[in-house]
């Protein structure tokens, strides 16, 4: 008989605090220079030694997940498992899709990590941080970082990952009008793409010196992608409304996020948003601090 094994990993939302273009390169992939945290809201993964491969979703936004070799947790499946012939028996997958699909806060990216991060512990196949991220960078360039899980830096494509030390925990507000955005299209309609990188960070960060470094910075993808969902812009006015000491749109949108001095402040500003527009999704939590595990 089959002993189960059952293994839960969290797949924390990714926020691009400040998201840069600086170039691209010849292949087509562009170029980047983002601050990234991890937030402590996400989606969840559940893998279990079995007697054939499954997968399955729930939760809210299960409907809209692919259950087949397009989704990136069977793609991450996939590509360990050829890393590691033999070593790789069947499992049964569950996710609990809590975020948006299509968001900007590396949904997908994250359940890929999430799911190598649990299947290398399932199969005890001992490798290391950077043999995942490299099988991670095959499957995404947002995948390494997600695997990081902690606030850094990403430059190059989003592979050259350097750590941000002492980021403390700040209060977040999570917001996303109900629209999907196609990061593709986003890249497409840049009209420039060689932009300044991002200056240096504040020696010491806390809430009002990141909120000063941060008004010097950017989106390089905001303008583009509320001209093409302009639901973007009611969400960031919501956050402002709210009393987000910071608000900007993550990534390629079209989820937005407010900052706050704690949670419970997080908390009362979510209540407000979530009772003026019931059907977006709105969630508070907090960014995880230098050191957190996801």
């Amino acid at each position: 008989m089959l002993e189960r094994t059952a293994l839960a990993e969290f797949a924390p939302a990714k926020v691009n605090l400040a998201l840069h273009v600086t170039g691209r390169r010849p292949d087509g992939y562009h170029l980047i220079d983002s601050l990234v945290v991890f937030a402590g809201f996400g989606d969840r993964l559940t893998i279990e030694s079995a007697e054939r491969d499954s997968f399955a979703a729930t939760g809210r936004y299960a409907a809209e997940v692919p259950l087949d070799g397009a989704n990136l947790v069977l793609k991450a499946r996939d590509a360990l498992r050829q890393a590691a012939p033999g070593q790789a028996g069947p499992v049964a997958i569950g996710l609990e899709k809590n975020l948006p699909v299509a968001s900007g806060i590396g949904g997908g990216s994250s359940d890929a990590a999430a799911a190598l991060r649990g299947l290398a512990r399932t199969w005890n196949l001992g490798l290391d941080d950077a043999a995942l991220a490299r099988i991670g960078l095959t499957l995404g360039a947002d995948v390494p970082m997600c695997l990081a899980a902690k606030p850094l830096v990403a430059r190059g494509i989003g592979e050259t990952l350097a750590a941000v030390p002492d980021f403390p925990r700040f209060g977040l507000v999570l917001v996303n009008p109900g629209v999907a955005v196609s990061t593709a299209d986003i890249f497409a309609a840049l009209p420039k793409r060689d932009n300044a990188p991002l200056p240096p960070l504040p020696r010491s960060i806390d809430f009002h010196s990141l909120r000063g470094w941060l008004e010097t910075t950017r989106n390089d993808l905001e303008a583009c992608a509320r001209e093409a969902r302009p639901a973007i812009g009611e969400a960031l006015s919501a956050l402002r409304k709210a009393d987000a000491g910071f608000a900007r749109m993550s990534g390629s949108g079209a989820t937005c996020f407010g900052l706050f001095e704690t949670g419970n402040v997080a908390k009362r500003a979510a209540a407000a948003i979530r009772a003026r527009h019931p059907g977006w999704f709105v969630a508070a939590t907090r960014t995880n601090a230098s050191g957190e595990q996801p």
